[in-house]
């Protein structure tokens, strides 16, 4: 199946236990995909889930291509109520769970017909693909591979439904992908299929393809206006009468990875930015058109424009259009003597991603952060939290510290993302309550490493402990609260009595974090004993262990009873207000709730408890 390493890899989803092994025999060969089993029913997998139709489609909805090992109508049912978008939705496949039959379903032109190909050819039987001109032409002509772009998309299908008609077509130029196809064609065909990097604009009787040879090169001062430097990009293109769907990359000096003009040309064209080291640059110097010792003076190279241009198509590349100026930007054009792999051209901007798993639990990760992780590169962090991640750290580089090593994980992160990678730093809970985001805007901020403040970052929250605790019991959290770490590794005591003092007196619930550890046993009984002259003994007191996780605890106690032997690192304390009530229930459990003064605001009825059939007046 390495045929298949441009297509983003399939979940393999069964309902069976036939189904699981089948998946599982196929799914092995297929780096990336995951296996995913019905609870119960098709064990054992990387992920286990319960609904059926909230799976499916909470896969299709991420945009994850699904070969699903069940009847088809099972997945037509399932995801036709959230069908929006023909052309952004995922490929979707449907195998039957003894493997003979394969069947595309949707996004055939998006991978489904090429899966359904792939699996049919493993199992020895044929795909039931239906796109007629797949099927007639064995190719699919507004697909195309890797390195070209259809021109005229509009114009696809009335090309395609006169061809099927029997009309002949004419080649015009090179293109091996298409030339090697079962297409009718003809030296004096009606239709016509031109490839150039030339701009064309094509017609109904006449597709475009262009073959993506081009590299844009460009530079621009700092935090030039985007729109100055597209408008120079289109007229330097123009200029050459070059067709933007031939451009394969756009490429610049390091120093500008995080220049938001260069990232606005790259995403207007569709195509990735790349950036090259000042020495790479200064490299080509001897094929520079306009050499300058002044941008010598100033980057360390004698040409970023053309520099990039001509770095990214190689030895054997040309200069098609020397450096264009305009009052704040350059652009230069170079074309390769072949396909432009952009992907193995100087190095991306790299990014970190602060990561919140949330107590552990997957059903309670966000969406993005799945995205996240499955786009990432390298995975950083303590080695509990990585394995929480199960089959979303497969294949993935792993990069493990142990607790305590905070400030180097967040260095390696930083390196790591500096270097051109996608770095996923994990974090339990939310990265911005006590964890790790903090400390990456601290080291920005006073570390002097301008390829750390280059790198692109964003911080994914997560459920916090507090929120998990409070969930299971009831509401605790529902007036004004606060959290405080009792840890004084890195807050001295004195400022953690002070903060106990201000919380105990203005009355709110508190969230402790890291209430006791091995060597610190006294601070949770202090800070009792501070809340304790602000409330009464029986406050309600919640102890979250292990929350989301296999041995999770939920205890509620009164404040009087609280003791350090109650608690270990692995136990978010929640201790409640003056107000906080604890109401216990039939079964012997209870809930805790902290209200807001919503009784003010009601009638004398609607305060009554509603009385049970057959209670006495």
């Amino acid at each position: 199946m390495s045929t298949l390493k441009h297509l983003e890899a399939p979940v393999f989803v069964a309902l069976t236990a036939q189904g699981r092994d089948l998946a599982a025999r196929l799914s092995a060969d297929w780096p990336g995909s995951e296996l995913h089993g019905l609870s119960g029913r098709a064990e054992p997998v990387e992920v286990r889930f319960g609904s059926v139709a909230e799976h499916l489609q909470e896969l299709f909805a991420a945009g994850r291509p699904i070969v699903g090992l069940c009847a088809s109508g099972v997945l037509i049912r399932t995801l036709a109520p959230i069908l929006s978008d023909k052309h952004g939705e995922p490929a979707v496949v449907a195998l039957a769970e003894d493997g003979t039959a394969v069947v595309p379903l949707l996004g055939g032109h998006r991978g489904a017909n090429e899966i359904a190909r792939t699996l049919a050819e493993k199992l020895s039987i044929g795909a039931a693909v239906t796109t007629a001109g797949d099927r007639r032409f064995s190719i699919a002509l507004d697909a195309p591979p890797a390195g070209w772009r259809l021109g005229n998309p509009e114009h696809y299908k009335a090309f395609v439904a006169a061809a099927l008609a029997g009309e002949k077509i004419r080649l015009e130029g090179v293109a091996a992908w298409i030339s090697g196809s079962d297409l009718p064609f003809s030296k004096d065909g009606t239709l016509v299929i031109r490839i150039t990097e030339q701009r064309a604009a094509g017609s109904d009787r006449e597709l475009v393809f262009h073959p993506q040879v081009l590299a844009l090169g460009v530079g621009c001062e700092r935090n030039a206006d985007p729109e100055e430097l597209l408008g120079l990009v289109h007229k330097t293109l123009e200029a050459q009468s070059l067709a933007a769907g031939a451009v394969a990359v756009v490429a610049s000096i390091d120093v500008k990875a995080d220049e938001p003009a260069v990232h606005a040309v790259a995403d207007h064209l569709g195509v990735p930015a790349r950036f090259f080291s000042a020495d790479d640059l200064e490299a080509e110097s001897p094929r520079l058109a306009t050499p300058s010792d002044l941008v010598f003076r100033e980057v360390g190279c004698h040409g970023v424009s053309e520099g990039a241009a001509l770095a990214t198509t190689g030895s054997a590349g040309k200069l098609v259009q020397a450096k264009q100026k305009s009052a704040r930007a350059t652009c230069a054009i170079a074309r390769s003597t072949g396909l432009i792999d952009a992907h193995g051209a100087g190095r991306p901007r790299g990014s970190l991603s602060v990561i919140g798993l949330g107590p552990g639990n997957a059903e309670w990760r966000a969406p993005e952060v799945e995205a996240l992780v499955r786009q990432a590169s390298d995975l950083v962090g303590y080695g509990l939290y990585l394995d929480l991640l199960g089959p979303l750290a497969k294949d993935k580089i792993r990069h493990d510290y142990a607790l305590g090593e905070e400030e180097a994980r967040v260095r390696a992160a930083l390196d790591l993302a500096a270097e051109g990678r996608d770095v996923a730093l994990i974090c339990s809970g939310d990265p911005g309550i006590y964890a790790m985001a903090a400390l990456v805007y601290e080291l920005l901020d006073r570390a002097d490493n301008p390829a750390w403040r280059r790198v692109a970052h964003k911080v994914v929250p997560g459920i916090s402990a507090l929120q998990a605790a409070a969930a299971r019991i009831g509401a605790p959290l529902g007036h004004d609260f606060c959290a405080i770490s009792l840890s004084d590794l890195l807050t001295p005591w004195e400022a953690i009595e002070r903060r106990l003092k201000a919380a105990a007196e203005g009355d709110f619930v508190v969230a402790f974090y890291n209430p006791v550890s091995k060597r610190r046993t006294t601070q949770l009984a202090r800070a009792v004993e501070i809340l304790s002259v602000h409330r009464p003994a029986e406050t309600p007191v919640v102890l979250g262990r292990n929350l989301g996780r296999p041995g999770e605890t939920v205890t509620v106690l009164d404040l009087a009873d609280l003791t350090p032997d109650k608690v270990d690192m692995l136990t978010v304390v929640l201790i409640g207000s003056s107000t906080t009530r604890r109401v216990e229930r039939a079964d012997g459990s209870c809930w805790v709730y902290t209200p807001r003064g919503y009784a003010k605001k009601m009638t004398p009825m609607e305060k009554t408890p509603l009385q049970a059939p057959g209670d006495a007046a």
